[in-house]
């Protein structure tokens, strides 16, 4: 990973009670989040404000349809 931003004190401990109930580590708890979380925003408004468009053609975002 390229980047890894820490959280506050209360998500850690959000993201801390959210892998005891799925019985899995934080990094993969953390993964899940994003993951469903992805699913779930608008596709149109990611791209429009996407500061990266060399990786379009691998973008779940742009590719919903396919991934879906």
């Amino acid at each position: 990973m390229a980047y890894t931003p820490e959280l506050s004190f209360r998500n850690s401990c959000n993201l801390r009670r959210l892998a005891w109930s799925l019985n899995k580590p934080m990094t993969q708890t953390l993964e899940i989040v994003v993951e469903e979380y992805s699913k779930s925003v608008e596709q149109e408004q990611i791209c429009k404000l996407c500061r990266d468009k060399t990786k379009c053609s691998h973008c779940v975002f742009n590719n919903r349809k396919t991934f879906n």
